[in-house]
């Protein structure tokens, strides 16, 4: 419980302001379909948040115990680092994409957007420091679509009101205080 309950806060926290958070109000804004646009980010995470978990469960077995924190430990650090600066959401063709339909697009451009985003090297940390790569893959899916969700459905009106710099700190602390725990080898605090 405990894996799947970090990820989904981490990811929800790391997500907002994040570029695919940005990509959910512009497909928002420019399909006006927000239910198939929630399914593609969905089937999107889900299926690049599994491939993210595989690789962290793969690392966690081919490092041995004592470098493997050290990996998770600076990772989280530099994640911390990472999540204060600002995401922009890189240009986008959605007209070139639109023949795949709502679904397709938004799939296709939340799977590419979280290519080496970080949501997914979160998802390879967490999995590679939980024994246990399921809950982190649907806490992590989780915590993408408590970002996202809200996003979609009501897009930049929310985005105006919460102070992303607020946000980012929070998810820095997060990952900070991850990264020294691990480094300090303290047990399951979290």
């Amino acid at each position: 419980m405990e894996a799947f309950l970090v990820s989904t806060g981490v990811v929800a926290l790391g997500e907002m302001g994040d570029k695919t958070q940005l990509l959910a109000i512009v497909l928002a804004a420019a399909f006006r379909k927000p239910l198939p646009i929630i399914a593609g980010i969905f089937v999107a995470t889900i299926v690049n948040h599994a491939a993210a978990g595989a690789v962290g469960g793969w690392v966690a077995a081919a490092l041995g115990p004592d470098v493997l924190r050290w990996v998770i430990g600076v990772s989280f650090l530099l994640m911390a680092g990472w999540m204060l600066i600002p995401d922009k959401l890189d240009d986008t063709n959605l007209q070139s994409r639109s023949r795949l339909g709502v679904f397709g697009t938004t799939v296709v451009a939340f799977f590419l957007a979280e290519m080496g985003d970080k949501t997914q090297i979160a998802t390879v940390a967490l999995a590679a420091r939980y024994a246990d790569v399921v809950p982190v893959v649907l806490g992590t899916t989780l915590g993408m679509m408590i970002s996202n969700v809200p996003a979609v459905l009501v897009g930049d009106k929310v985005a105006r009101k919460i102070s992303m710099n607020v946000v980012h700190a929070i998810a820095a602390a997060i990952f900070g205080v991850l990264g020294v725990l691990t480094l300090l080898n303290v047990g399951k605090l979290f």
